[in-house]
Order: structure tokens, then sequence, then C-alpha cells
């Protein structure tokens, strides 16, 4: 048996991986809408930003938005950004990458190469836990902005696929300050942080969620 599938055909582990890539996204396609509040924190480099309360609101296909106590965004935007169900909308080649681990969870690797090559995302990578049907980890390369990582972490609501915590690190020459809006910036006085390779700085964002509001339908002036 396990020779069996030690020698699967390269054309079987890809139907694999695609069948356990349209449960994931099954499983994600139950949420319709959700209102949800956490704690954000920015880190970027040369900027304070101040730790703040946020509400999140999704509703499908691709509507998000983050607002803090003052109703302003801080997050980059992008292709992808923060979203699981934008990672998986489209039309993908679905390439198995074999099997790992993402802090001690055994994980199954899959490659989505978008069929339409003139968008721009480039290539994903999401790190599937098989058992659970959760996305634990997801890169994506974008043409303009490089490449992006998205990190979750779950909990009481992982049967709805809604992360506990999501830790979202990104290219922060891409990030941009909503118009009006100005923070302190560093002094210098602390320990520059090393770039990424390539040179570019990287930002890292987290959000820890507190409780969701689920399927209960969002209004469409959030969204404005």
């Amino acid at each position: 048996m396990g020779a069996a599938l030690a020698t699967l055909p390269a054309a079987g582990r890809a139907q694999d991986a695609a069948s356990l890539v349209q449960q994931v996204r099954a499983k994600l396609e139950r949420v319709n809408d959700y209102e949800a509040t956490g704690i954000l924190k920015t880190d970027i480099p040369s900027m304070k930003v101040p730790v703040a309360e946020v509400k999140v609101y999704f509703r499908k296909p691709d509507k998000l938005k983050i607002k803090n106590e003052k109703g302003l965004s801080l997050v980059p935007k992008g292709p992808v950004s923060i979203s699981l169900n934008n990672l998986l909308s489209g039309k993908y080649q679905v390439i198995d990458g074999g099997a790992g681990q993402v802090d001690g969870i055994p994980v199954k690797i899959v490659k989505l190469l978008p069929l339409d090559d003139s968008g721009e995302m480039v290539l994903s990578t999401v790190y599937i836990d098989a058992a659970r049907l959760l996305i634990v980890k997801a890169k994506t390369t974008n043409r303009a902005s490089g490449t992006n990582e998205l990190e979750m972490l779950y909990g009481k609501y992982a049967s709805w696929a809604l992360p506990d915590k999501i830790v979202f690190t990104f290219n922060a020459e891409e990030f941009k300050l909503p118009k009006g809006v100005t923070f302190d910036y560093d002094d210098g006085s602390a320990k520059k942080k090393p770039a990424a390779a390539g040179g570019n700085q990287r930002g890292k964002i987290e959000i820890t969620y507190s409780s969701y509001t689920i399927n209960r339908g969002v209004a469409d002036e959030v969204f404005k």
C-alpha cells in the first residue's frame, strides 16, 4: 500500500491537491459575511503606528474593510491582502508541492498558478492543514509588490475557517497612509531592521480577533 502511494503519478497527486483546495474553498464559502472585533498592531520600518482597536468587515465575494476607532484603514492594498477568499478566487493550475510542517502542524503544500497570466498575481503557495481543512500559511508573489506572507492561527472559530489571529508580512515600500493621516517617525535611535533580500524593507501587520458575528449581513455603507 505504501509503495503504491509513493509511486502515485504526478497527475494523480495534482488531482488530489486540487480536490483538497476545493474542499478548503467550500469551507470558506460557508461564510457569507462577518463583522469582527480585534486588536491591530502595525510594524513598519521608521514609522510609529499606535496599536488600535479595529472592526473588520467582510462580505462575499471580495469586500473587506478594516476600521480603527477613527474609522481609518491602515492595511496595505493588494490583489490578495489578508482575505483567503480573494486568494482562492479565480482559476488556477494546482500543483502538488508535497508535505511539510508549519509551527509543528503537518501540512499539505499546494502551489496555485493563475491561468490568466495578465493578472497581478504570479504565484501563490498555500500550506493546508488537511485534517481541519484550514490554510495556516500562504505566500503570494505579485508583479508589482513582490512576495507577501500570511499566517493564521485558529481557535474557537476554526469550524468557520476564521482565524483567531493573522500575521501579514509585506513589502513596506508599498504601504501608503490614508490621506490626512500622519504618525510619528522613528528618530533613528532604535536599531534598524535589516532589509529583506533584494533590499526591500518588510512590514508586518497583526490582527488578534476577540469575536466574530457571522452571516448576519453587512450593509453596503460599511464598504464605502
